[in-house]
């Protein structure tokens, strides 16, 4: 005989904020929907938070019984119309016998740990108002636009902020939301029939979004909806795919455009590289395809061809692909490459622009790569280019009032050195190496260009990290906001930001999405830094 587990359903439209705690983080609640259609359901409790708990029960098709010695007047009128059980006295561990959830609902903390013990027990999932701990389940903050429902939860912890979340979302989301999920819901199996491939029907999904059925349903054309929507079923299957060339940034989520969000969201296949954030991959729709090509300075795990053909093959077998690259695509990312060979094969493509590296690690550390006082000008340079740093233009890199950035910054240090003294560049000149810039966990080591490679091997600068050279790196010290100290080498000192951000730091990164699935909102904390063009 099937248990109450089985007959849970797993939420394909949920919200879920997850608590931050860097320290030891709790593990995670799985979400779920029940359901509870004919089952059995016990909320212990006779008073209001008992029946708000019975309202929320309403409607779902559960066999609702209520245990408590007395009853508001709603919930008694309720029993009355045989709408609920009554099972009246002091709690019988017997009322748990063939039911499948219990909520435990009085202002008595011994009885309700009672119940959870003797739930518990028998292997029957539990939530005590207000006392996480002895809940196997959580009742989740809702926004209910039926029959689509978004389940918000903090795990628990943080009840309260659940609730305002949902406000939010209840803003953003109008009525016709609903009248569209089961308008969908009412043409399912038809959409099903006639585009049998998963991503046929994605597609046919994706340009309802796209288009006015929304509208339609906001101004009551119901009929206009219907029409748009066997129009959209009847049309045959796009088998064109296409290219999105995505900047992933720097690989903080919060740093991602809303447009990289959107194509994360409609991609059947996601081609990323080994530099691409943990974080930013979460926010990629979950059952896409994900090909990890692997580039990383100083090696690449998947060649460049190979990577072409990888791009190639799945646009042309109808795939939305997305090849995703840390920072920005046109910043030493070989993106004008891929373009070019998409372009000789006739492959569809867009561009969508990330946030390069040297402006993400200077603005995290505090560096200014402009100033009127220091800087006119700024150059972006790699240490892994194609013709080596000899094709470099180094009496103008040693050139006074300017900013250099030097990406990949750990492997030439030794010879940016000797040629910018070498070209008359000012040996005390300061720098700034940033190691995992954006991130928690991000160093920021200040110091003067004679000292260069030194320092770097000193501090055992590892990889991602970028080099930003030039008079406005003094400022690092006294500007920097985010993060640990700056270690201040020119004085052998470690300068703590005096800012509030600082306090902030390990906030979290809040990234809004929405896609044909419905809305969805993932907090997460700072996440992984890429140091990638």
């Amino acid at each position: 005989m099937a248990g109450p587990r089985d007959h849970f359903r797993a939420a394909r439209t949920v919200v879920k904020v997850i608590a931050v705690n860097h320290a030891a983080a709790p593990p995670l609640l799985y979400p779920l929907f029940a359901d509870l259609v004919g089952r059995a359901v016990l909320v212990v409790g006779g008073g209001a938070v008992a029946a708000r708990k019975v309202d929320a029960l309403i409607g779902t098709g559960a066999t609702i019984r209520i245990g408590a010695p007395q009853l508001t007047p709603a919930l008694a009128e309720r029993v009355a119309r045989h709408a609920l059980d009554h099972l009246p006295g002091r709690f019988d561990p017997a009322w748990l016998d063939a039911v499948w959830l219990v909520i435990a609902a009085t202002d008595d903390a011994p009885l309700n740990a009672e119940i959870a013990a003797a739930a518990t027990q028998r292997r029957v999932f539990v939530n005590v108002v207000d006392d996480a701990e002895r809940s196997s389940f959580q009742v989740p903050a809702v926004v209910d636009r039926a029959p689509l429902r978004i389940a918000i939860s903090s795990g628990g912890g943080a009840p309260m902020l659940a609730t305002l979340l949902r406000e939010r979302i209840e803003r953003l989301l109008d009525p016709a939301w609903g009248a569209l999920a089961a308008l969908l819901t009412r043409r399912r199996a038809a959409i099903r029939d006639r585009h049998q491939a998963l991503g046929a029907r994605r597609g046919v999904y994706r340009r309802l979004l796209d288009g006015d059925l929304l509208a339609l349903l906001r101004a009551g054309r119901v009929d206009e909806a219907e029409a748009a929507l066997d129009r959209a079923i009847a049309a045959p299957d796009a088998a064109a795919g296409r290219v999105a060339l995505v900047g992933a940034g720097p690989g903080d989520p919060g740093l991602l455009t809303l447009r990289a969000l959107r194509v994360l969201n409609e991609a059947d296949v996601i081609v990323h590289d080994r530099l691409v954030a943990p974080a930013v991959l979460d926010l990629a729709r979950r059952d896409a395809e994900r090909i990890d090509v692997g580039k990383q300075g100083g090696g690449h795990a998947v060649a460049q061809t190979r990577i072409h053909q990888i791009l190639l093959e799945h646009a042309r077998a109808g795939r939305r692909v997305v090849r995703l690259k840390g920072g920005d695509p046109f910043v030493f990312g070989r993106g004008g490459e891929e373009l070019q060979f998409l372009r000789a094969h006739a492959i569809a493509y867009e561009v969508v622009p990330g946030i390069t590296a040297a402006l993400a690690c200077a603005a995290y550390a505090g560096i200014p790569l402009t100033h009127r006082d220091h800087a006119q000008s700024l150059r972006l340079l790699t240490a892994h280019c194609k013709d080596s740093l000899d094709t470099l233009d180094w009496p103008a890199l040693a050139a006074e009032r300017q900013t250099l950035a030097l990406y990949m910054a750990g492997l030439e240090l030794d010879t940016l050195r000797e040629r910018l003294i070498a070209h008359g560049r000012d040996p005390r000149t300061p720098f700034a190496l940033i190691e995992n810039g954006s991130r928690p966990e991000q160093r920021v080591i200040c110091g003067e260009l004679t000292d260069l490679p030194a320092l770097a091997r000193r501090h055992a600068l590892r990889s991602p990290s970028l080099l930003i050279l030039g008079e406005v790196a003094a400022l690092a010290p006294s500007l920097a906001w985010y993060g640990r100290p700056v270690l201040d080498e020119r004085s052998r000192r470690e300068v703590v930001p005096d800012t509030p951000a600082v306090a902030a730091s390990a906030a979290v990164g809040r990234v809004l999405e929405t896609d044909a699935a419905g809305l969805r909102i993932a907090a997460h904390p700072q996440p992984p830094f890429v140091a990638a063009a």
